[in-house]
């Protein structure tokens, strides 16, 4: 009865264990940017950024797993130029009116060690959901000003905005969006 009883414990313990090992991060919206540049009519790239992101991240560096969930308020966008981000807006583009929000949503995420470096899962724009993988180059996870446990990476990957419903002007502004996203997220207790 003892021995059951041991082991049981034991067993409660290395389950408790293993679920601690996920740590829960929220991305801070202040220091999240997803932006984004396109081919211009091959003489540049138009560049441009979300302002409003939130979401979550799940990490287990033991198990090598993770889940994000983002939402990216399609309205936020700006180019620096007001015309231009009103026409971006619109229905030729994001259509903001009727898709207020971009999601992204991964669960099947690469390591490097304890370090992710790749995750794939779906984007859902236009009311489209396409799968996505997502380039990872983690920067750094420390404590952030004596305050806050912050993780940040630089997030890539390239899409085709067709893949979508967005093909106003195709081809003479490009089809492959590169989108590139600054991400800090702070650890929740």
């Amino acid at each position: 009865m003892q021995s059951k009883l041991i082991a049981l414990l034991v067993a409660a313990g290395l389950s408790a264990t293993s679920f601690a090992a996920t740590e829960k991060f929220v991305l801070d919206a202040t220091h999240t940017y997803p932006s984004f540049e396109v081919d211009h009519l091959g003489f540049s790239m138009a560049r441009g950024f979300f302002k409003d992101t939130t979401g979550t991240l799940e990490l287990d560096r033991s198990a090598k797993s993770g889940k994000l969930a983002a939402v990216i308020k399609t309205a936020s966008l700006e180019t620096g130029l007001a015309k231009r981000d009103e026409h971006l807006r619109s229905k030729d583009f994001f259509n903001t009116a009727e898709f207020p929000t971009a999601t992204v949503k991964a669960d099947s995420f690469k390591f490097d060690g304890e370090k992710p470096v790749e995750a794939t899962g779906n984007l859902t724009m236009l009311g489209v959901t396409k799968p996505v993988t997502l380039k990872i180059t983690p920067l750094r996870c420390d404590v952030r000003m004596g305050t806050d446990f912050v993780c940040g990476a630089d997030v890539v990957t390239t899409i085709k905005r067709s893949d979508w419903g967005m093909k106003t002007y195709l081809p003479f502004i490009g089809d492959d969006v590169k989108i590139a996203v600054q991400v800090e997220a702070v650890k929740q207790k």
